[in-house]
């Protein structure tokens, strides 16, 4: 898909790997709208890149239905939609206070998961509308971790909700192959964001070990140019594409 021209939404677009695609996503000529937490910097992304913002809870189902028809109307239509949002907890499935209590693993489900799902769902829906480009009507690109194959101790929740978005790729694709509308994920390793920017470099240093190539954190640049290019390429379908440097997790 040429990615000039188009509409983009970007969840989770106000910092990290979701700020660096919106960024790139304008820089090449889309128009972007970015939809984040009301607190969060979306706002500013989205000024600054000449985009629109409008405010998400990403849990709150139907208001997040209502976020997304908001967005596709002011934007005319929608072609791209980058998924970043979420999030996950450290907790073993029996630990020393017993075992792993079943609330929490919902709520990580829910935030990864079922929210990434129930944004697909909408996403789609919006984009069969268009008239198709090359056959084309959109493309879905969500996140993903490389935990969702080697999930490390205490990641059994998070490890669920990924390998759920990595999984849902080639049968959700296959759904939508008849709309002419393409569906990845991409799945990171750690990546310097938000959530690892208190990290020194003692920290990350034995986190990034057991990368071959290089032996660092990735780059929020780097996911954009990966999620431009999934948009870009329109023989890439239907899989979970690892963005690791040749890392696989250890246990712990």
């Amino acid at each position: 898909m040429d990615i000039n021209g188009k509409n983009a939404v970007v969840v989770g677009g106000g910092s990290g790997m979701g700020r660096a695609t919106a960024e790139a996503l304008a820089a090449a000529g889309a128009t972007v709208a970015v939809l984040d937490r009301e607190a969060g910097d979306g706002k500013e992304t989205a000024n600054a890149i000449g985009g629109i913002f409008h405010a998400i809870d990403i849990t709150d189902f139907d208001g997040a239905e209502r976020a997304l028809a908001a967005t596709v109307d002011d934007l005319g239509s929608l072609h791209i939609a980058v998924n970043t949002a979420g999030g996950g907890i450290a907790k073993k499935t029996l630990g020393r206070g017993g075992p792993h209590d079943l609330q929490t693993f919902r709520q990580v489900v829910d935030l990864n998961l079922v929210s990434t799902f129930n944004l697909n769902r909408l996403q789609a829906f919006h984009m069969s509308k268009n008239e198709p480009a090359d056959a084309e009507r959109g493309v879905i690109v969500n996140t993903s971790s490389i935990a969702a194959f080697e999930g490390q101790i205490g990641q059994v929740a998070y490890t669920a909700a990924k390998a759920g978005i990595a999984g849902m790729a080639l049968a959700m694709a296959r759904d939508l192959g008849s709309q002419g509308i393409r569906v990845l994920a991409i799945a990171p390793s750690l990546f310097a964001t938000a959530a690892t920017a208190g990290f020194t470099d003692e920290q990350v240093a034995p986190l990034v070990e057991g990368a071959a190539f290089p032996k660092r954190m990735g780059r929020p640049t780097e996911f954009a140019k990966l999620a431009l290019a999934i948009v870009d390429n329109q023989m890439l379908n239907g899989q979970c594409l690892r963005l690791d440097a040749g890392q696989r997790f250890a246990p712990r």
